[in-house]
Parts: structure tokens; sequence; C-alpha cells
């Protein structure tokens, strides 16, 4: 990264294919998936017995037993025990964030090489008590004879109290979900229905495209019998995707959001490898491309901000201290949360009002050609296990870039909280 001691490298990543919930990977749960992708990056790149400065992995949706889910994984992936491990969550960037804390660590001189990674289940799920039956429970717990715990157990209670409690995804300050606020969003920058539809559809062409020219054959790593993403719909088409309905606003008749142009609940995992120039050098390992810098952003989505916008502010900064156009890259990475998302952050980089007044730029951000936007399909198709996209999505412009000799690639990666993770990817 910029005015440090060490370039840091991405040397390469990997990844189970991504389902859908409640399928191949709904007994796994986050530590399996985690262990497979560490496993396949200690296979892929000769790491067995080898000890890394630090290996940061995450996850959204976890049990309270996962509280040391990076470090219990990766003593069951073959790296040297004497290995760290930390355990983040940022909702949908935590594997980006987990790439920026090890790069940091690395351009530090703190550490040489690391693994950042994530992933993310929404079949194996925590289920929790009441707070009544919690309390109850503790206070049998402490009671000291059969007696009183028998009787701690019958005072007062209610059958009401066995009602679980299931993870939400709705945002706590407004109690509307995600795709509620992208709905809101989509209003207000005139998003409609068919551009939403093509998007998706154009992403799970280039997604069956790059499968079909043999571009995952190193990223994607077999898991369950599945070989390829659970989302996938290579023969999907615009009229059956105008089929579908409104998944959030199914009552106003003005919805627009439906499972389609949606990304739909996910199971799976994803990890890359970082060092530094001469961590790699001397294991033979050659660099994909360098992470140059990143930057995150949130916004006040309580007070009318939308809610998945905060990118729209995270780039620019970015982008301003190295003097670079938003038109300075070959590749462009933005996560489709929701199709009508990538929709409004382009409109709003084209809107002048939007820049002037909120970004505070002279002149509007601009537009970016789309040929160079997710050119191997997005989390539409491939699927959206929350913190495991940041890193699925690092490998593969890192590997984007190799192919290509040289160039610069753009991440950006909106999540829940109001909140942006952003990146700049080079190949000199």
């Amino acid at each position: 990264m910029e005015n440090t001691q060490q370039r840091v490298g991405i040397i390469g990543g990997v990844r189970i294919p991504f389902c859908r919930n409640n399928t191949a990977y709904a007994d796994v749960g986050n530590f399996g998936m985690s262990v497979k992708v560490l496993g396949a990056l200690v296979e892929r790149f000769g790491l067995h017995g080898v000890e890394l400065g630090e290996v940061a992995m995450g996850a959204v949706i976890k049990h309270s037993s996962d509280w040391n889910l990076a470090r219990e994984a990766l003593l069951s992936s073959g790296l040297a025990p004497t290995t760290p491990g930390i355990t983040t969550a940022r909702a949908c960037g935590t594997s980006l964030d987990n790439t920026i804390i090890i790069a940091n660590k690395i351009a530090a001189g703190q550490i040489q090489a690391g693994i950042a990674g994530g992933s993310d289940t929404t079949s194996d799920v925590p289920i929790v008590f009441t707070p009544r039956l919690r309390k109850r429970l503790l206070a049998m717990n402490r009671a000291k004879t059969p007696m009183d715990k028998l009787k701690t157990a019958l005072r007062g209670f209610s059958l009401s109290e066995l009602k679980p409690s299931f993870p939400g995804v709705a945002e706590p300050r407004t109690g509307m979900s995600m795709g509620d606020h992208c709905e809101k969003m989509a209003r207000e920058w005139h998003i409609g229905r068919v551009d939403q539809d093509r998007v998706a559809l154009e992403s799970h062409r280039k997604l069956a495209a790059a499968y079909e020219a043999g571009f995952f054959e190193d990223l994607v790593v077999p898991f369950r019998a599945l070989k390829r993403d659970g989302f996938l719909r290579p023969d999907t088409t615009m009229e059956k995707l105008a089929t579908l309905k409104p998944a959030f606003d199914k009552t106003s008749g003005f919805g627009t959001l439906t499972a389609g142009n949606s990304t739909g609940l996910s199971d799976g995992a994803a990890a890359v490898l970082l060092g530094s120039d001469a961590w790699a050098a001397q294991r033979g390992l050659k660099i994909q491309a360098y992470l140059r810098d990143a930057e995150v952003a949130a916004v006040d989505f309580v007070h009318g901000e939308g809610l998945l916008m905060a990118p729209t502010i995270a780039v620019p900064r970015m982008l301003a201290r190295h003097g670079l156009t938003l038109q300075d890259f070959d590749f462009y990475e933005i996560h489709e949360a929701f199709a009508a998302q990538v929709l409004c952050t382009l409109r709003a980089w084209e809107s002048a009002d939007y820049c002037k007044n909120r970004l505070g730029l002279d002149a509007p951000f601009g537009s970016i050609d789309p040929a160079k936007l997710n050119v191997h399909g997005s989390s539409l198709a491939v699927g959206h296990p929350f913190a495991a996209t940041g890193a699925r999505i690092v490998a593969t412009l890192a590997k984007l870039l190799e192919q290509k000799g040289s160039g610069r690639g753009l991440i950006s990666i909106c999540t829940a909280g109001g909140m942006g993770v952003t990146a700049i990817l080079e190949r000199p």
C-alpha cells in the first residue's frame, strides 16, 4: 500500500462453490467450510506446516461457539499450529476487510504473509431462547438442590417462553430489511425493473461463460459433489425473470426487486493468500496483483440516506489520494447485493447534483464502461455468503489482472449497517 515499507502481493485465492441455503452444505457450518477453503489454499501453495503471520477469517451468521472460528479452522488446515488467527465481521465486507487487515500488517513489516477470508451459512443458524427462558435456565443452574431447580423451572412458567428467536435480517435502527431499503433507493434513483433484470441476466451469462472458458479451474474447489455455483442459471432469460413477483414490496404494485435480481440466501466460503515480495520469492510463488489502497465509509441511512450508498463515498475519497479518476481502471468489481444497488451507485456517480452536494466534487464522478464491469459475473449469479464475498472478489480480480499482464481494478462492496468497503488492486 502507499507510503509503507513494502508492497502487499495477492498470491492467489480459492473458494468452494456457493450454493443455496438448506442444500449441499446444510450440515457443514462455518467451521467445516472454513477448514475446506483453508486446506485447499494450503494444498495449492504448499503451505503444510508453514507458520504464517496471521489468518483473518470471519462470519456474519455464526454460533457463539464460533467466536474463535479463524484459529480453530486454521488448526485443522495443515498450517503450522503456531499460526495466529483472528475472527472478524463487517457484514458483506467482512473478507475484504480481512484482506485489508492482513495487508496492513504486511505493509508495516509486522508480518510477511497471511490469509484473509470468510464463510457464511444461512442453513446452520443460531436459534436463541427467549430472554425469560434464558434467565429461567440460568436460575435453574444456580439452584442447589433438585427440588429448588424444579421450583425455579415451574414458577411463573408460560408456554410463550418456548418460542425461539431466529437471526433477523432487518436493520435494528429502522426495522426494515436490506431489500426494503434498496426498494427505496431504486425509487429515489428511478431504477426500473427491466434494467435490474438485465443486470441479473448478464451476471448469469458472464459467469457461465467464465466457467466454460476454464477461468475458475484453480479458483473453485469442488465440495460436497458441487463443481459450480448452485445459483448459476445459464438458461435464464428476460422473459423468465419477468415472471417473478416482487420479493420485498409485495403490496404497493410498484415493487421492482425480485428473487431474480436480488441475491439469495447462500452458504459458502473463500480465502486468499497475501505476502510480501520477499516472502513470495523465497517460496517460489508468483504474485498476481498488489493491493494499492482501501477505504471504508458509512452513510446516515437512519435519517434518509440510502442504506447501500456508502461505496459511492468511499471510492472518490480513495481515488483522490492517488490522483485517479473513475475511468482509470481496467476492471470494476461492484458487488451485486441487488441489481438495483449497482445501478443506483452508477447513477449517483453520473449525477452532477449528487456529486456536488454529497461528494463535494466540481463535476460528475463519471461513467463506467459496461464491458469492464463484473466481467465474469458477480453475486447475483454466484451467490452471496455474506462474509465470503470479499475474498471471492479479490481472488477473481487478482487473476483477471494476472491474465491481462498489467492493469488496475476497483472493488466496491456495500454492507448492512450503511457501510461500504472498497479497494484498488494493481499489476504493474
